[in-house]
């Protein structure tokens, strides 16, 4: 799978408890080097934070020339703010408490250009009133669903509420924001085939709005769909997943050339039968969303098969004869690594086989300070 042999070895393991999300930096770089590199205009990335949650990785894509960003909480837009990046997308439409959250971040982080979604006029209205009594602008794109089915309204329903945002003094519109995460098929050219057909009416509706005096930016895709939108030349590209990969996005994207940058150790803590073992890597430690066979797989146990999951135990069938003992160190690549950073409070760093430091995953937690 990787042709740096046991690159994932940490030489200190005595120094770190499991279970522990682990992070590579140097590979992390590579595949922003890789992400950067695959785009005509760096103008264009607009890559998702929703992977990593760290300010550490925040750096290290403003220090490879990221610009733009996407997440998809308050947390994470604050944890934007604080790391200065320059302008940022809340992929997520603020309803309640949340609107007056993201007008109160709009003024706490003035060097950072913040928008957010809006897919009904009830709720342009109700921010239109929160960013006029606090004297602002507030910049939204209209949010568009071209098949996910969970979010937006329908391209062709889109027009009129394109107009009658921009007709309200205090909201901004910026463009069309349009996500695709329902077209993940493992053949490149079926997921094209179906990512062209899901996009025909976005390019449509931005020709009609054009066609009356309007500019809008379009905002498309992610991670599954990142080599097809970065072919088109008017829009913003959201990858997110890249920074990390991981087992799942791996086997079906074979065509990107990200690695895996981001792994959980786990020990093993008993022999239950001759033929398995449990370690200590419960569902409080790795996504487990999907079903059994599809949470995680061992670099250095690719043949260790889960049978049984609980809160803090995972069970794996072995085999007769199987060598492993009480106290072995495990190296697993989640199948989801997104939701499996935000079980943990930080990621341990490896440089060179070593321990190293620590980046705390600081927005995965609900709120910052707003």
């Amino acid at each position: 799978m990787d042709k740096e042999e046991n690159w994932f070895t940490l030489q200190n393991p005595d120094q770190l408890d499991t279970p522990a999300l682990v992070v590579y930096p140097e590979r992390v770089r590579r595949n922003l080097d890789q992400l950067t590199a695959s785009i005509d205009d760096m103008d264009r990335l607009r890559p998702h934070i929703k992977t990593h949650k760290s300010a550490e990785a925040t750096q290290l894509m403003l220090d490879a020339g990221i610009r733009k960003f996407k997440c998809a909480t308050i947390a994470e837009a604050e944890l934007l703010g604080q790391c200065w990046a320059p302008n940022v997308l809340l992929a997520y439409q603020p309803v309640g408490p949340k609107a007056t959250r993201f007008v109160e971040l709009v003024q706490r982080y003035p060097h950072t250009a913040f928008s957010c979604l809006i897919d009904n006029y009830p709720a342009a209205q109700y921010l239109h009133q929160l960013a006029g009594a606090a004297g602002l602008t507030v910049s939204i794109f209209i949010d568009l669903n071209v098949g996910m089915n969970r979010s937006g309204i329908a391209p062709a329903a889109a027009f009129e509420l394109y107009q009658q945002c921009a007709a309200l003094p205090h909201l901004h519109v910026v463009g069309l924001h349009a996500y695709d995460g329902h077209i993940h098929e493992p053949d490149l050219a079926e997921r094209t085939a179906r990512c062209h057909a899901a996009f025909a009416p976005v390019q449509a509706l931005a020709e009609q709005l054009r066609g009356v005096g309007h500019a809008p930016v379009i905002v498309a895709g992610g991670t599954p769909t990142y080599p097809i939108h970065a072919a088109r030349p008017e829009v913003e590209c959201s990858p997110g997943t890249f920074i990390y990969w991981d087992g799942g996005y791996g086997q079906a994207f074979a065509e990107q050339p990200f690695e895996p940058a981001a792994l959980v150790l786990t020990r093993v803590v008993s022999l239950p039968t001759p033929t398995t073992l449990c370690v200590d890597l419960g569902h409080k430690a790795i996504a487990s969303e999907s079903p059994l066979d599809k949470r995680v797989t061992f670099l250095n146990g690719p043949e260790l098969r889960p049978v049984g999951h609980s809160e803090e135990h995972l069970v794996l069938e072995a085999g007769p004869g199987h060598p492993y003992r009480v106290g072995d160190l495990l190296y697993g690549l989640p199948h989801h690594i997104c939701p499996t950073v935000a079980l943990h409070a930080q990621a341990y760093t490896i440089d060179d086989y070593h321990l190293t430091g620590t980046w705390l995953t600081v927005a995965r937690n609900r709120t910052i300070t707003i």
